[in-house]
Formats: C-alpha cells, structure tokens, sequence
C-alpha cells in the first residue's frame, strides 16, 4: 500500500510540475504572442481604464479625458482640438495614437517606468496589473503665438513654424485647414465615419503641413545662397556689383531666366536680395558649386533624415546630384529643393542666432501626475550653418527686405524684424497656383537678440495667380505671430 501512495504522490507531484512548467510557459516564453493578440482585451481594457495624462500649452491643459462608462472607460477629450492637433496628435481606441500624443504615450498613458518613485516598482506593477498615474507633457507652445498662427491662416491651406533662436523651442506649429481629434476618442460608429470622412477629403486636414509637407520653397532659399556665396568668398562686399546677366541663360541649355523687377543686371548682392533678382542668385549658385551649395544647405538642415522634435519630421532636399542648369534652378529654391515650413523657420532662426542652428524641439519637459520632472529636454546646438559674420550681413539684408524691400508687410513698430518673401512655383510646367513664402526674425527694442524666428506657407488654390506673392499674402502671417511673442 505504501508503495502506491509514493507512486501517487510522485505522479501527483509530477502533474503539479507539468501545470507550472506550463504557467510559466504561458506567462513568460509566450507573453508576448498573448498580449499582441487582437482578441486579448485585457491590455486595452487596462490601457483605458485609468484617465490619460494630459499636454500642457503654457501650464494650462489642452487634452483631458471623460468617463464613458464603457469597458474602454475613458475616452480622450481636446480643448481647442482643431488649434493644437498638428501638436498633440490624436489618441484614438480604435485608431491608435499620432504625434505627442504617440511619441510621449508611455508618459501619458502611465506605462513609462520612468513614472515610479521606485525601480522595482514596475516589476510589481507588472504583477499585480497596476499602472501608474499618467505623467503630463509640458510643451514650449506659445499660446497667443500659436492662435495668432491658425487666425492669420484662416480658411487657407497652408502652415507656420515659429522657434525661439537662441533654444530652439517651438513656439507655434500651425497646419491648415485642420480637424478636431476628439471626434476620433471612443469606440461608436461616428469614430470609423470620421476617420473616413478626414482621410478622404481632398483639402487633407489630417496632414501635419508644418512639419511632414515638403515645397520648393521658393525665393526664401535665397538666404541659404546668399550665406553659400558669402562664406566661400564668392561674395565679398554685399555693396559690390556682381556679374549678372539679365535674362541669365541657363548654363548648357537654350532657356533663359527672368526677373519679375527690374535693376537687376550686375546688381549687387544688397540689391538682389531685396528686390529677389532670381537671375543673380542663380548665377551665384553656380559660381559657388555643387560641393559648397550642398554642405551649406546640410548646414541649415536640408537632407537630415534624423530630424524629431519627438515626433518625425520630413526631411527637407537639396539634390545633389544636378548639372548646372540644375544647381541654378537649385540655389533660387526650385528644381529639386524641397523644405518644410518647420526647416525654413530653422533657416531663419540661424540668421538671428550668430549662424548657430539649435536643435528644435517642442517638449519643455515630462512630469509624473504629482509635477515632478521625469525627464527634460536640454538645448543642444545642431551645427553651426554659417560663419558669424555671415550672419551679420544676412541680418542686415533682411532687414532691407521688411524696411524698404518685399517684405514691408512684416514690419512691426518699435521692433527690428527681418525677412525674406517667396513665391514658388510648381507642377508641370509650373501651371501650378503658386505657393507664398515668408520667412522672418523679430528682437524687440532694447532686446539682445530676436526672440522669434517664423516660417509661413500659404497653398491657396482659390486665389488668383497674379495675386499670390509671400510679401502680400504670407508677411502679415508672419508678423501676427512675431507681435503675439513681442507682446508677451
């Protein structure tokens, strides 16, 4: 009898051996497979059932949450949502998350084991199946910069970038038109109608124009030509006649290039710059060469693909690979050269920083629930684009354009503001309705150094062609959001 009841308890410890084994199978080699499972409800039953940490825009929230009372209770809210969704993003239940609120998602959702006061916590966490209180996401957002940005755009397509130069902080980062992300929280038939009403619609309201939209940028790319032929001697007095034919013949080929003024035969690069003589700056492009051309625009930016501010942003181009009918077309911001509205702000905010580019960057820091810093971003210098002195002049020269140039519409009294207006074609055959650009810096009187540095698109197909220029149409943009930050 003894005998059987060791064999019993042996194979009773067996079993017991086996149903571990196989526990621990299912909890750990095979976690993974379960908690990615579609049909595995528990994640996003959890995931929803505490209220989502919130982004903040000058202390205040701009995000929330609501009870729904059903088994995903809570359902992300949005103040201002159409204002602030090129920032935040949208964190949808059936759609997922996008921007902040997908690159900050540990945080806010209350994941991230940089929220728990101690580092063993989140192994208890883990057991029990408890989460941590969502942190919240502090912007560098400046709130009257940012409506003053999507006011001046209006019903018109097209974005504003605003940085602060000596940081690099993000103050404005506006796309139009745009869309409330609220009416993708929840889980009822009106969600998956709106994401295919938003996803279809031609004027594209779900797309981040500020920072995943790349144009030619026109005219304004005159500025990174201008530092090109500065820094390599090519020009040495701005004051100095240049070699300049008006029509300038494109090297290799049979067209010829124009100018919309006039004066700008041999004319100086002060004078070139003000008025926008495409035929000078294309002449300059290829004097200065493909080499230096492309490590001067690498300087400002163009062709970084490693560029997030945390979420991605879209590279911006200059071909390299062009001849040098090309490279003329090239240096006047056509041909190949795309940008984004957030790369032109870059290229600005060089000019007004000393040539110095500062990493942009839109989050000020990450807190737990309770405020205390989890994590801060630091201001790093991303290259130096130009020498100093380069800087200086170009300065000078923007400033030329707002006082007595392109770009009077940007002038604010009491304020230093330089800029740099552009109109760029494109399409087939350049049939396209133009697109306006400004770019600028503004320092307010008795400042040390300009406190903004703003990019403006405008895409207006509703417009008449000879209307569209970016003095006209993108300059009063510009100088909304300059006078939202001088002001305070």
């Amino acid at each position: 009898m003894t005998r059987y009841i060791r064999h019993s308890a042996a194979f009773c410890a067996l079993l017991l051996l086996a149903l571990l084994v196989n526990a621990a199978r299912v909890q750990i080699v095979r976690a993974g497979t379960y908690d990615g499972n579609p049909a595995n409800r528990r994640s996003a039953i959890a995931r929803y059932g505490q209220p989502r940490g919130d982004i903040l825009v000058g202390g205040g929230a701009v995000t929330g949450s609501r009870d729904s009372g059903g088994r995903l209770r809570y359902e992300r809210s949005y103040r201002d949502g159409p204002l602030y969704a090129p920032v935040t993003g949208f964190a949808s239940q059936m759609y997922g998350t996008a921007f902040l609120e997908e690159a900050a998602d540990g945080v806010l959702a209350g994941t991230d084991p940089l929220l728990s006061p101690f580092p063993l916590l989140p192994l208890w966490n883990d057991f029990i199946r408890a989460r941590d209180p969502g942190g919240r996401v502090e912007t560098t957002l400046h709130a009257k910069a940012q409506r003053a940005a999507y006011s001046g755009l209006g019903a018109r397509r097209g974005a504003v970038a605003a940085l602060e130069p000596s940081t690099g902080r993000i103050l404005a980062l506006v796309s139009t038109p745009s869309y409330d992300p609220g009416e993708l929280s929840g889980t009822g038939p009106s969600v998956a109608r709106t994401w295919a009403r938003l996803n279809g619609a031609a004027d594209r309201p779900m797309l981040n124009r500020a920072v995943r939209q790349t144009y030619p940028p026109g005219s304004t790319f005159k500025v990174v030509t201008a530092a090109a032929a500065l820094d390599s001697g090519v020009v040495r007095d701005v004051d100095e006649p240049t070699v300049s034919p008006d029509p300038y013949r494109l090297p290799g080929s049979s067209t010829s290039l124009t100018n919309e003024v006039g004066g700008c035969e041999d004319a100086s690069l002060r004078y070139a710059f003000q008025w926008s003589c495409n035929t000078v700056f294309a002449g300059l492009g290829v004097d200065v060469g493909p080499a230096r051309m492309r490590g001067t625009a690498a300087g400002f930016g163009f062709n970084d693909a490693t560029l997030r501010i945390p979420f991605g942003v879209s590279p911006s181009t200059f071909d390299a690979r062009t001849d040098k009918a090309q490279l003329a077309l090239s240096s006047i911001g056509q041909y190949n050269t795309r940008a984004t509205p957030l790369q032109m702000a870059m290229v600005a905010a060089a000019v007004a920083n000393g040539g110095s580019v500062r990493t942009p960057h839109l989050v000020e820091r990450m807190t737990t629930a309770d405020g205390d810093t989890v994590l801060a971003t630091g201001q790093h210098t991303l290259r130096q684009a130009m020498n100093p002195g380069t800087a200086v002049r170009l300065r000078e020269l923007m400033r030329d354009v707002v006082e007595r140039g392109t770009g009077t519409n940007a002038a604010i009294p009491g304020a230093t503001v330089g800029g740099k207006s552009g109109t760029a074609q494109h399409g087939i055959h350049n049939s396209g309705t133009p697109y306006a650009w400004f770019v600028a810096w503004a320092q307010a009187e008795g400042s040390m150094e300009p406190a903004v540095a703003v990019a403006v698109v405008i895409e207006d197909a509703a417009a008449d062609r000879g209307d569209i220029s970016g003095g006209g149409d993108a300059a009063p943009v510009a100088r909304a959001v300059m006078k939202a930050v001088l002001d305070h």
